[in-house]
């Protein structure tokens, strides 16, 4: 997609409160562009331009400095019917859920279907309830919003963005008052949205259970852009270099001991809370986030490489030294087992490779004491020649396994296959330990 047919187009966006003296930039020179079907989330602290950002892109607020385009119109000097065409094409989600007092639920969201013109009459009515049953609501459909709690209002204000099935969807903290669960159910909602319609969506959230929903993660910190990624390393190293800087223990000493007693109480809470951003940021990389975007990669690189070496199944293998065994997390053509299938360390084809950390390759699975049929007898599948390879980490243990299953060909393995695979595995290596690693900092439970 090229720059100009992209559906949202910023480019040196700035943006400022107040006159003279009192004049207070907020938005430094953002730049970016969201493609058709794209779901972009913006993260970053309170206060550091978010809402802002979405009420320019929304047409909600005028453009002072800088270009922003939506669906092909510039907004910076624009008419205000201009303006009303872009917004009626665009759902809005946002915190104070601005539904109609009036009306009961079925009926705020009935308005949204009716703004789309897709549907009137009995279809409207059908699709309200609908998309009221897919947020949960199926039970409330005729309450009004005082008979429901906040993250009822949440759950109908997002029906009722959906509802027009808009072009673009902008949501400020959609997830904030909905509990795990119920948050999932909504962003899957949004994603079907976007896979299926092309909606471009571009959320704003501070909730890390939703991030790997995301194709995309931008940082807004003091009204400036940066990566997710760039943003986070530089955060954990801060917090780190706080908490070690503050273990000095001659200087911590010194600082204790001329301390009277509101002195220490204000000392403590200073590092209390230190230490408190430290504990969310490893949460935050050990919760499903990471763990979201690395099986989400697992199941991308494993369908490369089935299709780049030529085989009909691909498979990835975690090692969970603590069970001593490897979970299978990738497996195309075995959904029915995919997470589910546990190898203990040493036995099995893959088993032997963790334990042994060589590559191995099986001309007639059949034909090896190794091999274990029960995943065939599952699945209904025939495996013939395998290829086996450790994926080693930065001290030279195992700690994944990958797996090609059957050339397309009918040929076995040969040592070109080993190599060409090991040169994807080598790099891979870095990349999969990494996520690994974060995800594993807080030793949280994980739903996957």
């Amino acid at each position: 997609m090229s720059m100009s047919s992209a559906p949202i187009r910023v480019e040196g966006l700035c943006h400022s409160f107040g006159r003279g003296a009192l004049e207070k930039q907020i938005l430094f020179d953002l730049s970016f562009e969201i493609p058709a079907g794209e779901i972009v989330m913006v993260t970053g602290p309170s206060g550091s331009g978010k809402s802002t950002m979405l009420t320019l892109v929304g047409a909600l607020r005028a453009t002072q400095r800088g270009s922003v385009k939506v669906l092909g119109e510039e907004l910076r000097g624009a008419r205000s019917g201009k303006l009303e065409r872009v917004r009626s094409r665009i759902g809005f989600v946002f915190q104070q859920h601005n539904l109609l007092g009036a009306l009961s639920a079925v009926q705020n969201v009935e308005l949204g279907v009716r703004v789309g013109r897709r549907r009137s009459g009995a279809r409207a009515s059908a699709y309200a309830r609908e998309l009221l049953g897919d947020v949960g609501l199926s039970e409330r459909l005729h309450h009004k919003p005082e008979q429901l709690s906040g993250g009822q209002q949440q759950r109908v204000a997002i029906a009722r963005a959906l509802a027009s099935e808009p072009d673009i969807l902008l949501a400020d903290e959609p997830t904030a008052s909905l509990d795990k669960k119920s948050g999932r159910d909504v962003m899957e909602k949004i994603r079907t949205l976007a896979k299926e319609l092309g909606t471009t969506i571009l959320l704003v959230t501070h909730d890390i259970r939703i991030l790997d929903v995301a194709d995309r993660i931008l940082h807004l910190e003091d009204g400036r852009l940066s990566r997710f990624s760039d943003a986070a390393i530089e955060n954990s190293r801060r917090l780190l270099r706080t908490v070690v800087d503050n273990k000095q223990p001659q200087p911590l000493e010194e600082m204790i001991a001329e301390l009277d007693e509101r002195g220490m109480r204000d000392m403590l809470a200073d590092m209390a809370e230190e230490a408190q951003q430290f504990i969310e940021s490893i949460r935050m990389a050990s919760d499903d986030t990471v763990l979201g975007m690395l099986f989400r990669a697992l199941n991308a690189f494993a369908e490369r490489f089935k299709t780049l070496m030529h085989v009909e199944r691909a498979s990835i293998f975690l090692v969970d030294h603590a069970d001593e065994s490897l979970v299978l997390r990738v497996a195309q053509g075995t959904e029915a087992v995919e997470g589910d299938l546990r190898i203990p360390i040493g036995t099995g084809i893959a088993g032997a490779v963790a334990e042994s950390g060589r590559a191995v390759r099986v001309d007639d699975a059949y034909q090896d004491p190794r091999f274990n049929p029960e995943l065939d007898r599952r699945t209904g599948f025939r495996t013939r020649s395998i290829l086996c390879m450790p994926i080693l980490d930065t001290d030279g243990d195992v700690f994944a396994v990958a797996q090609l299953i059957n050339p397309t060909d009918g040929r076995p393995f040969q040592a070109d296959d080993e190599k060409r695979f090991a040169g994807f595995l080598d790099s891979l290596s870095v990349v999969l330990e990494s996520w690994w690693s974060m995800a594993n900092l807080g030793g949280g439970d994980t739903d996957e």
